[in-house]
């Protein structure tokens, strides 16, 4: 069993009838830059955001020291473990940035949720277009949104387009973005923008689903 460090957990905006819970990516921790302008954005549109740390993070929140993620049963059995916390799982929002988003891919049919929103969805290994991670988005029944950069190492618009991907997911494409959404200075667009667009189109999405 995961320990569940409900205590360490942030937490944005008021009571929603639909709330977000949001993991983070590989390398960053659930307050970076990118993860408090995207749940900072959705708390405005009056949505309820809760993050939280996979053990391996939250371990080197505690000594410093960098570690590789934990291995896939322990990240997906830390999801499990939050929305156990939670409950109510049909009320739930889930995803995160790039690997936060994947486990949640991978579990949001099992636990019945109200949604998915991936934030930079890493479709293959950086380099590894033929490893794609893509079976389960195949039959994905949760309805479900994917915000990606149009120049993901990733998994770019022009790999992404041609993936067989459920009817039930949404792709939605950040101008220029890389797999933080930042763009280039010569595109016109700042890393600003996108992160506006990406908080638009995510609440959008939520005020779409079933009540």
């Amino acid at each position: 069993m995961v320990e569940i460090a409900k205590d360490s957990w942030l937490i944005d905006g008021p009571e929603s009838e639909l709330s977000v819970v949001l993991a983070h990516g590989a390398g960053a921790p659930m307050d970076s830059e990118f993860m408090n302008v995207m749940a900072a954005g959705m708390a405005r549109h009056g949505l309820r955001v809760v993050r939280f740390e996979f053990p391996y993070m939250a371990a080197r929140r505690g000594d410093g020291k960098k570690r590789p993620p934990d291995r896939e049963p322990t990240l997906l059995e830390c999801w499990r473990g939050v929305l156990r916390e939670l409950g109510a799982a049909e009320r739930r929002v889930i995803g995160g940035k790039s690997l936060g988003g994947r486990m949640a891919s991978l579990i949001a049919d099992e636990l019945g949720v109200a949604g998915l929103i991936c934030l930079g969805y890493p479709f293959h290994p950086p380099g590894r277009p033929e490893r794609l991670r893509i079976d389960h988005l195949r039959s994905l029944q949760t309805p479900a949104l994917i915000l990606q950069g149009e120049r993901d190492s990733l998994g770019r618009r022009d790999e992404v387009l041609g993936y067989p991907l459920a009817p039930a997911i949404r792709l939605d494409w950040l101008p220029d973005g890389d797999h933080s959404f930042k763009p280039r200075q010569a595109s016109g667009r700042t890393l600003a923008d996108n992160l506006a667009q990406a908080v638009q189109w995510a609440t959008a999405f939520i005020d779409r689903l079933p009540r």
